[in-house]
């Protein structure tokens, strides 16, 4: 099992910057997939950046550029790091993470969601 604790969410203005926290329960060195969703009034769950333990990251169209998602091994954290945020960030983040069990296969884990409102 993995618990996931977001943190660090709230009111940014338009261009301004916040970072949001992801605290795991487990060392985040031997979970394979970290990344970020959001969701927003009215629409489907979207990924926004995925880390990998390979170093490797990913990011939807709408945010590169402006978001970058990092890990802190030595505090099982990772973070994302949201400058220039538009109106249309508006949502719930979400922390996810998929972790290979040996002999048990995929588990998919998501933290509770921190509410993140771009507003002027």
């Amino acid at each position: 099992q993995v618990q996931l604790v977001e943190s660090g969410g709230g009111l940014v203005q338009p261009g301004g910057s916040l970072r949001l926290s992801c605290a795991a329960s487990v060392s985040i060195s031997s979970i394979n997939v970290m990344g970020w969703y959001r969701q927003a009034p009215g629409k489907q769950r979207e990924v926004v950046a995925i880390s990998t333990t390979g170093d490797s990251t990913t990011y939807a169209d709408s945010v590169r550029g402006r978001f970058t998602i990092s890990r802190d091994n030595a505090k099982n954290t990772v973070y994302l790091q949201m400058n220039s945020p538009k109106l249309e960030d508006t949502a719930v983040y979400y922390c996810n993470a998929k972790k290979l069990h040996l002999g048990k296969g995929w588990g998919d884990y998501w933290g509770q969601g921190t509410q993140v409102t771009v507003s002027s």
